[in-house]
């Protein structure tokens, strides 16, 4: 669904010390002076994430390619007045992709901020932080440790699992998937995963 944006909180993990910060109370999205160590850790072949990061895999390649599909113009199309456009659903989505990793200890590479969704309606400069976004996210899966899944940190004002931080973002993934999907049909393009093959 595309609600009202609402006000959250995220502790920001900084060495040894945590910051927290509302979010629309910085600067738009600025590059951090620290990088996500993607990729760090061995990628787990069992498990809670092994499925986890299965299923992003898919969620990824159909987001970017639909990003991909989609033409410029169209990036900026919304269904009614006050609702995301189709470019600010990424960036949308992109957020959290860098927020709930930080929550798990993830250094991300872009600190989001106040209108992260509508800082650029560029098609390059959205595909690319996109990318950036679930890479981060796929980091997250690859850092969090299997004994630890359990372990609760802060999301958003209140306390959840790390394996349910992970679920929340993969979700939200695909629910504006979802929204891409459609938003696509309505203005005459095909999801590439959906075309006869060879066209």
């Amino acid at each position: 669904m595309n609600l009202p944006r609402r006000r959250r909180r995220v502790r920001w993990p900084d060495g040894a010390a945590a910051r927290s910060f509302t979010v629309g109370s910085h600067p738009a999205a600025t590059t951090a002076l620290f990088a996500v160590p993607i990729g760090a850790q061995a990628t787990p072949k069992v498990g809670f994430r092994a499925d986890y990061l299965t299923q992003l895999a898919d969620v990824e390649k159909k987001l970017v390619s639909l990003a991909e599909a989609t033409p410029q113009d169209k990036l900026d199309w919304r269904p009614a007045k006050g609702v995301r456009s189709g470019g600010e659903v990424y960036l949308h989505l992109a957020e959290d992709n860098f927020m709930i990793p930080a929550a798990l200890g993830v250094k991300s590479p872009i600190t989001p901020g106040k209108n992260f969704d509508t800082q650029t309606t560029d098609k390059a400069k959205i595909v690319s932080i996109l990318k950036q976004s679930i890479a981060t996210a796929r980091a997250a899966a690859n850092t969090v440790k299997d004994s630890d899944l359990d372990k609760e940190v802060m999301l958003f004002g209140e306390k959840y699992s790390q394996r349910a931080a992970l679920i929340i973002m993969l979700t939200h993934m695909s629910e504006h998937l979802g929204q891409e999907i459609a938003y696509a049909r309505m203005n005459g393009i095909v999801p590439p995963w959906s075309r006869p093959s060879g066209s």
